[in-house]
């Protein structure tokens, strides 16, 4: 079953996008609508961010874009979508979405990504970023906990990574409540490495089969 469109989103356009894809073009998560960018959007981003905010069925946000989204990391999207084709599609850039409310509209409120397909030992590297006046909401938990879930989800993922500054508390808390381990100093002074494996959900997930198990042995 193809996934369903974001509300807004203009039917020849989201015709157009869903074909490019081999995976799911789109995560949800409690109250976040995650799009994988394509080259569709990224060249709409381009010429502007009303266009790329057509696109997506939202109001083109004032302080767009946010954090460490540079100009720069939308080329270098742009470049290893165009070079690598459609099955790369997931493994960069996601728009975050907040889901529409009777009390709110729609909004895009920032950006999560890989910096690309796992590697030869299974490993892709987390990042994300929140629009300034959307920070403090929980927006980046759910935006990590997605893409998390999705990444370690793969045959092909053995290992999510994430970098943050030793003085970023904010990211330092969104990447332990997803369930990030501080594991290493950063390659950059100053930085700190996390990482969560997919045998490490694994291990917490026979741990919950056993205390079920147990709870269902004393209740007998």
């Amino acid at each position: 079953m193809p996934p369903k469109p974001i509300a807004g989103q203009d039917p020849d356009v989201r015709t157009h996008s869903l074909t490019m894809p081999s995976r799911p073009l789109y995560l949800q998560s409690t109250h976040l609508d995650l799009v994988a960018m394509t080259l569709v959007h990224l060249e709409a981003e381009a010429s502007g961010i009303k266009d790329l905010a057509l696109l997506l069925g939202v109001s083109p946000p004032k302080d767009w874009p946010p954090g460490h989204y540079s100009s720069e990391t939308m080329r270098f999207f742009h470049e290893r979508l165009a070079a690598e084709g459609a099955d790369s599609v997931g493994w960069y850039g996601w728009y975050a979405i907040r889901r529409r409310t009777a009390l709110q509209a729609a909004a895009l409120v920032g950006v999560a990504s890989f910096i690309g397909p796992p590697d030869e030992s299974g490993t892709v590297e987390l990042g994300f970023s929140v629009l300034p006046s959307l920070r403090g909401q929980g927006h980046a938990t759910e935006m990590a906990d997605a893409l998390v879930d999705y990444a370690l989800a793969q045959p092909s993922v053995e290992l999510v990574i994430a970098h943050a500054s030793i003085t970023n508390r904010p990211a330092i808390s969104v990447l332990l409540h997803s369930g990030f381990q501080a594991v290493a100093p950063g390659q950059r002074p100053g930085t700190a490495r996390f990482e969560r494996s997919a045998q490490a959900i694994l291990a917490d997930s026979e741990a919950e089969d056993a205390a079920e198990s147990s709870i269902e042995d004393d209740e007998e």
